[in-house]
């Protein structure tokens, strides 16, 4: 079979196979383009492609890189944004959902970490609408980064709605608009040239 197909792409279609990319195997083990097919017929992404887009992630949002907050959304949503383009097809709305909490959570630590002092990270708070003990717990907890930005006081402060005001792109909805966009060009109908 892969001889077959081999003879065919090279000697009448004229192109160049990879041979060490080229395989015969189970539709679920191989990859192709960053997607790996289902048994049902419909793509999903592959392992390596999820591991990428969390390292890139992760390299976009280190804490110890000189950078304004509102620079980093931007940089996180046009990687995101792209990525998402590249991706559509993919069924990935678990994954999506999880990183996008992920991301959310990371961008939380970055924020803390930028308050630096205890009195700055307790103005915070109480400019996001904590009240003022529960703002000074917060600050003074001896809790690091990550473990703080899951609390309470802190998803009160920094939650969903305020991500959205600083311009954070939802991976879901950018997902469902670009699925939406796939839907309604699939049902058009083209009209005849006269």
């Amino acid at each position: 079979m892969k001889e077959s197909v081999t003879h065919f792409i090279e000697k009448r279609l004229k192109l160049r196979g990879n041979q060490e990319k080229s395989a015969v195997d189970y539709v679920g083990k191989r990859k192709f383009l960053g997607y790996r097919l289902l048994n049902s017929g419909g793509l999903a992404l592959a392992p390596q492609s999820l591991v990428r887009f969390k390292n890139q992630m992760r390299r976009l949002l280190k804490r110890n890189r000189p950078m304004s907050f509102e620079e980093r959304i931007r940089r996180v949503n046009a990687y995101c944004i792209g990525w998402l383009g590249c991706f559509q097809l993919a069924k990935c709305k678990r994954f999506l959902r999880e990183m996008e909490g992920w991301i959310r959570r990371k961008l939380r630590c970055v924020r803390l970490k930028q308050c630096k002092r205890v009195k700055t990270m307790a103005e915070f708070f109480m400019s996001l609408g904590v009240e003022d003990f529960n703002a000074w717990i917060q600050a003074k907890s001896g809790k690091g980064w990550w473990r703080m930005a899951r609390t309470r006081t802190v998803h009160r402060a920094m939650n969903n709605d305020w991500f959205r005001a600083q311009g954070l792109v939802s991976l879901i909805g950018r997902y469902e608009v670009l699925k939406g966009e796939r839907n309604r060009r699939g049902t058009e109908q083209v009209c005849p040239v006269v």
